[in-house]
């Protein structure tokens, strides 16, 4: 799997489901990621079968590159036991998560941006209460990257729609 596949897998996982997957680190910073970390970045996704929700590309691009650029501090936050809780939380969760996702997604008005922002960040909403306490830790970087991301997307936003959503719900959940 390449790195860039891997990243936005990490990237969608944090769109999808309140606690950020594992970041990749980059060969000049953090140790390797513990197991169940890696487990998480390969699997994740396999455990939300959206059929309609998407990532735009802008979107997955921008927060690639905020999870690629995480501090040490950041990614040290990655540990075997919050990795392994999020990988039990996401098994057990995933198909309902995916189903709320693409009903928001599906019901949501355009634009693309408008749909995938809203419907990700109303189904965060609801299932961030139940996320294990040990992936605490890991949300918080989540929200880092959602914040900074859409901060990103709203600056650089040549559609005043997706300015105006991308603004709204940078606060997060």
């Amino acid at each position: 799997m390449s790195l860039s596949r891997t990243a936005r897998r990490a990237v969608l996982t944090t769109a999808l489901a309140c606690v950020s997957t594992p970041a990749f680190p980059s060969t000049a910073q953090a140790a390797p990621l513990p197991p169940a970390c890696q487990e998480a970045l390969l699997e994740t996704l396999d455990k939300f079968p959206v059929v309609d929700f998407t990532v735009p590309d802008k979107a997955k691009n921008t927060m690639t590159a905020q999870v690629l650029g995480l501090r040490e501090a950041d990614q040290a936050v990655f540990t075997e036991v919050a990795c392994a809780a999020w990988n039990t939380w996401a098994t057990r969760n995933g198909q309902a998560v995916a189903t709320d996702l693409d009903s928001r997604y599906r019901n949501a008005a355009g634009p693309v941006c408008n749909k995938f922002a809203r419907s990700a960040l109303a189904t965060i909403k609801k299932h961030v209460s139940n996320v294990p306490a040990e992936t605490r830790e890991m949300e918080g970087v989540a929200k880092t990257v959602w914040r900074d991301s859409m901060e990103k997307l709203a600056a650089d936003a040549t559609n005043a729609g997706c300015r105006t959503v991308h603004s709204a719900v940078k606060v997060g959940w």
